[in-house]
């Protein structure tokens, strides 16, 4: 019997060595694999990390505490909340303010931080905890998505990103806090919707913990103009700040990019402001019975809001057909290139738009400002363009095949969902499972998709060592 026993036990030791080794080679292996793509596919890190962050927010979501009536959230109501805030996005199936609880409300807070940070930023901190240096690739990664100057240190400017994150939204809590604890009658409510907007409106998610959301603080300007102010700068981008901080407001150190943000930033305010102003001037369902005043700074807010934005001060689905078709365009643009906004950028726009120009002035260059941009560049923003005119379209197609509502609510709200912009005419809560599954895949393409795309092709670039012999085909 003891013999058996020891038998026994050497059995079950080695099992064990065995199982262990096993373990041990399955960590390495995925040690390997995981140092491998974070050398050579810094996108994909990104992407797996974005798609593992959403996982878990859904979880946490579900659960009672997470619900105002302590009740388990369906899994697809949970799944694209979690999307929304970690994409910065804003769009809800259910009442931010109504369903969720106060803890329910902090996670989603947590996801938008996370969200307004970047996943860029997000892979480039597991990369470096992973392979403790960054490899060429990375930086070129980060070069191409953050907007870096060179191939120098990453966490200087990972730091840098960081800090300018905490910095604005702590400077949006100081005038805020005031605010609302004036509004709330409450020091502790003042403090909670600070924070709450602060970082919602940097992060250009457009979450309101508010039933109704903005509505009720139309009248306030010292919660409206910071508001706006937030959404404004954080749609520049994080290249935008770094290279004003060390230009330090020196116009001729600013970059071409820098240049073509601003430039496009403002005119697209500027003509959305004028534009949306023309077109419900008279319509008494959003602003036809306000002040001429009041019609103005409605104007200026939407423009500000419908590149990423997020927040309303009036109910969309109550617009013109002009005026939604109008927000189509500027919410697929969206804000800046490495920016908490979505769209396709600013400044794809403005490269596309100088190319025009100089094909009809038969310019071979595409020159900008005393620069002139590669053609590597133009191909990038036309592959981007495409890629979001695609998204678009086949999420259109799906959601015709679950709701009834008509084709511009549609348009508006996929448009929404892939720039991340969190402005609604109502069809997220409308379209079931299905449709809500669809629009969390846009919202996550959207946010991540253009940014994978412009890494890939960065770099996968090589130098070609023959050419073939030219030949132009019919164009028109």
């Amino acid at each position: 019997m003891q013999e058996r026993n020891e038998r026994e036990g050497r059995v079950v030791s080695e099992a064990s060595r065995g199982e262990m080794s096993a373990v041990r080679g399955f960590v390495h292996q995925a040690g390997a694999r995981t140092r491998y793509l974070a050398g050579h596919a810094p996108a994909r890190i990104a992407i797996l990390i974005f798609s593992a962050a959403v996982v878990v927010f859904s979880a946490v979501l579900m659960l009672p505490i997470s619900s105002a009536r302590s009740i388990v959230t369906p899994l697809a109501d949970a799944v694209f909340t979690a999307v929304s805030a970690l994409t910065v996005t804003g769009l809800t199936t259910v009442d931010t303010a109504e369903h969720w609880s106060g803890f329910g409300q902090a996670v989603i807070l947590v996801a938008i931080q996370a969200g307004g940070l970047g996943v860029v930023t997000i892979a480039l901190l597991l990369m470096m905890m992973v392979t403790r240096s960054l490899g060429v690739s990375s930086r070129v990664f980060a070069k191409e998505t953050i907007g870096t100057s060179g191939l120098g240190d990453v966490r200087h400017l990972l730091r840098t990103v960081v800090a300018t994150t905490f910095i604005v939204e702590g400077i949006l809590m100081l005038v805020l806090v005031p605010a609302f604890s004036v509004e709330e009658q409450s020091i502790a409510k003042g403090l909670w919707f600070g924070a709450f907007y602060a970082i919602s409106a940097f992060g250009n998610a457009g979450f309101s913990p508010h039933a109704g959301g903005l509505t009720g603080f139309a009248d306030n300007p010292w919660i409206l103009v910071p508001l706006a102010v937030g959404v404004f700068v954080g749609s520049f981008g994080f290249p935008v700040f770094l290279n004003l901080i060390r230009a330090r407001w020196a116009r001729k150190r600013w970059t071409l990019h820098t240049k073509l943000t601003l430039i496009t930033t403002t005119v697209l305010l500027i003509f959305g402001a004028v534009s949306w102003a023309s077109f419900e001037w008279s319509n008494e369902a959003t602003v036809g019975d306000e002040s001429p005043m009041s019609k103005i700074g409605h104007a200026l807010f939407a423009s500000t809001m419908l590149r990423s934005g997020g927040f309303s001060l009036v109910d969309m689905e109550s617009a013109t057909s002009t005026t939604m078709l109008l927000s189509d365009a500027l919410m697929f643009v969206g804000g800046g290139s490495g920016s908490t906004a979505g769209g396709i950028k600013v400044t794809t726009l403005a490269v596309l738009f100088l190319a025009i120009v100089a094909e009809a002035r038969g310019t071979e260059n595409t020159n900008a400002l005393g620069r002139r941009i590669p053609n590597g560049a133009l191909r990038l923003a036309i592959s981007v363009i495409f890629l979001g005119a695609t998204l678009v379209l086949i999420a259109t197609g799906l959601l015709t095949t679950v709701t009834d509502a008509r084709l511009d609510r549609i348009l508006f709200e996929v448009i929404s969902a892939f720039a991340t912009c969190g402005l609604s005419v109502g069809i997220s809560a409308e379209v079931g499972p299905f449709g809500k599954y669809v629009l969390s895949a846009l919202m996550l393409i959207g946010r991540v998709g253009p940014i994978a795309l412009a890494s890939a092709l960065a770099l996968r670039q090589r130098r070609e060592m023959f050419s073939y012999p030219e030949e132009r085909p019919v164009i028109g």
